[in-house]
């Protein structure tokens, strides 16, 4: 293992500086699933370990505030899944948190880090977009909040400024009926990352919301107003032109061991109609 240095700042201040000074060279430990193993196979190379377990503000907890739900960066996947809060408003968000690797992992990982590694296979990426949620990042310029849209930039790459440090990811509180799903298809059953993770949310104003993963550098949100795909009276024929444009932008690499590209892309359009007519049906079954 690469030597480097560790340090445990106390406040949030301490932290935000640490990331300032150092820059690139400095690494977050908060769940530490993926940073512990690339700091084994000599992938990560930091120079300063940054732990950040200790600072109140990202200690795990979950609450309502103005009309948001707030996660904060301590938060691991178990406990995301678990929530009630979670489940009754953002069911899809619960159910990508509850197939993140393995039961210890989940035990360890954070819904933070599940965003800040910007993988385009993040299970909670798909749900977080459909659900219009944002990272509140603080930093040497105060505090912004970034959608999660906006903040995914290709893979590992993210907008975060230097020395900007995730607090919290924020969803914002229903405004109407939304029927969700979050599906997957994995080489396995178990802890595998994902050869396509996507998520599909209907509204009851006939808005189609269909995001998706590992497909691409990035997982891509994709919104249809036209109606066409919530309804349920609609033909698969009437349907079939407005999926090839939400699934335009999807573009697999031909290097991945998980699966090919001409296999992904195919099962992209099969969990795309499973996942819109399940969305329908949950929000028909309010």
């Amino acid at each position: 293992m690469h030597t480097f240095a560790y340090a445990r700042p106390a406040t949030l201040a301490e932290a935000v500086a640490l990331l300032e000074a150092h820059g690139p060279a400095a690494r977050l430990l908060a769940g530490g699933t993926d940073l512990v193993i690339r700091l084994r196979d000599g992938t990560a190379r930091p120079a300063v370990v940054i732990d950040v377990k200790q600072i109140a503000e990202l200690r795990p907890a979950i609450h309502e505030d103005g009309g948001r739900l707030v996660i904060s960066a301590g938060t691991v996947m178990t406990d995301v899944a678990s929530d009630e809060r979670v489940r009754r408003s953002f069911p899809a968000l619960a159910e990508a948190a509850a197939v993140v690797g393995s039961v210890q992992i989940r035990n360890r990982a954070t819904l933070a880090g599940n965003v800040c590694n910007a993988s385009p296979a993040a299970d909670t990426a798909p749900s977080l977009l459909v659900y219009d949620a944002a990272v509140v990042a603080e930093g040497p310029d105060g505090t912004r909040r970034i959608p999660v849209d906006d903040f995914f930039v290709r893979s590992g790459v993210t907008t975060l400024a230097r020395g900007e440090i995730v607090t919290a990811i924020e969803l914002p509180l229903p405004a109407r009926k939304m029927g969700a799903v979050h599906m997957r298809r994995t080489r396995r059953r178990g802890h595998d990352l994902a050869s396509v993770t996507l998520c599909c949310g209907v509204d009851e104003v006939e808005v189609t919301r269909l995001a998706y993963g590992s497909v691409g550098p990035r997982p891509v949100l994709m919104i249809d107003e036209s109606g066409v795909l919530a309804d349920p009276a609609a033909t698969d024929e009437a349907k079939a032109p407005i999926f090839e444009r939400m699934f335009a932008d999807a573009s697999p690499s031909p290097r991945s061991m998980r699966a090919s590209p001409e296999y992904r892309l195919a099962m992209l359009r099969v969990l795309g109609a499973r996942a819109l007519r399940t969305a329908i049906d949950r929000l028909a079954q309010g």
